[in-house]
């Protein structure tokens, strides 16, 4: 049997998901933008959709649009907002340890275009210091951003803080948060963290791959990175993917109502987790944040490099990574910010556990690693 613990990587799909994308596939499969029943009825399963989606950030179904995955949203909304707000300001304030599909395109902006980027470096325990961020914003800052849950070591940043003050000092600065590995795993009222896009995606919360929404508060102007057709609402052109975007719905409906109870679940496994690596003198935990997500952790086995303790749980039927699956193996950006040794950073894995996660799964890993310690560490 195999032990699936790479959940912030990407999902299993849940039954309804599956459910609403065959649906969809074999019987709701008009173009949306047609005019006839077949259309019409593919139309109403975007909305319901999107209202699915609006009730999970509590916000007007009108704010949301859908695109190909978090990707997307974090690349139209950096873009977007040089486009329309970096005109005349040129700052951008973004934390450290942001997921690449935004650091990238950030980067860019900073080497091609000549924008002043500022980024705020995390305390050892994984946490943005709020003085710092806040302390950067100025007059000239026309973007600002910070993921609300970090994807490699579970660290909750204090988002609603930082963004509260940045939009009572500096209203016309856009706040942008990468709620990915938030979703559906703690409450997000999008009022309540004063952020003016905030991006999710769908196989991160047991929908399929391929999909994404990103809200934007009424009044932001994010120009479409794609034009054609002008679907959602011109905001971006393509045919929308039907099954997709009904199966991302799907699990968020299906899923939204029991979001405590599995959190109480994630927080127990997690404990017993951290309880069994205690117990190993050759493991280092680097997820050290007080307020934290209990549904990644990342620790090191000193003395074995990442990928070869990850291949050898492979053989044993467990999985998990070594950081972000957006990475494949390249150096962590994330714990190098945090100031974790070289020789610590080389050797980290992260589990990120999900909603069936038991107890047996994790005695499952802790013996495949002293297993693979005993093997390896003699190599």
């Amino acid at each position: 049997m195999s032990v699936y613990l790479d959940n912030a990587a990407t999902t299993r799909p849940c039954e309804p998901a599956v459910s609403a994308v065959f649906q969809c596939m074999v019987e709701d499969y008009g173009n949306p933008s047609s005019l006839h029943k077949l259309g019409l009825n593919a139309e109403q399963r975007v909305e319901d959709a999107r209202k699915a989606i609006a009730a999970a950030l509590v916000c007007d179904p009108q704010c949301i649009t859908f695109t190909s995955g978090a990707t997307e949203c974090n690349n139209t909304a950096v873009f977007g907002a040089a486009q329309n707000y970096g005109k005349r300001k040129k700052k951008i304030v973004v934390s450290a340890i942001e997921h690449p599909s935004l650091a990238e395109p950030i980067k860019y902006l900073e080497e091609k275009s000549g924008f002043e980027v500022v980024r705020i470096k995390p305390s050892r325990n994984g946490e943005i210091s709020e003085e710092d961020f806040m302390s950067a914003v100025d007059e000239d800052t026309f973007f600002a951003s910070c993921m609300l849950v970090n994807n490699e070591t579970g660290s909750i940043q204090p988002v609603r803080k930082v963004f509260s003050y940045i939009k009572r000092n500096f209203p016309e600065c856009i706040t942008h948060c990468d709620a990915v590995q938030g979703f559906m795993k703690i409450p997000i009222r999008s009022a309540d963290i004063f952020a003016d896009i905030i991006v999710v995606s769908g196989h991160k919360v047991h929908a399929v791959k391929g999909v994404g929404a990103m809200f934007v508060k009424k009044g932001i102007r994010i120009p479409p990175m794609l034009m054609g057709g002008g679907q959602e609402r011109g905001k971006r052109s393509g045919t929308e993917s039907v099954p997709l975007i009904s199966g991302f719905g799907a699990a968020v409906r299906a899923l939204m109502p029991t979001m405590s109870v599995a959190h109480e679940n994630a927080e127990k496994i997690t404990a017993y987790l951290l309880k069994k690596l205690s117990r190993l003198d050759y493991v280092t935990v680097n997820s050290i944040a007080e307020n934290r997500s209990p549904y990644i952790t990342n620790f090191s086995v000193e003395g074995i490099r990442s990928e070869i303790m990850l291949h050898f749980l492979e053989t044993q039927n467990v999985y998990v990574s070594s950081g972000s699956a957006c990475s494949k193996g390249a150096h962590s950006s994330v714990l190098t910010a945090l100031g974790i040794p070289d020789r610590l950073a080389d050797s980290a894995i992260r589990v990120s556990i999900g909603r069936t996660t038991t107890m047996g799964e994790i005695d499952a890993l802790i013996n495949a690693v002293q297993e693979g310690y005993g093997k390896l560490a003699k190599k």
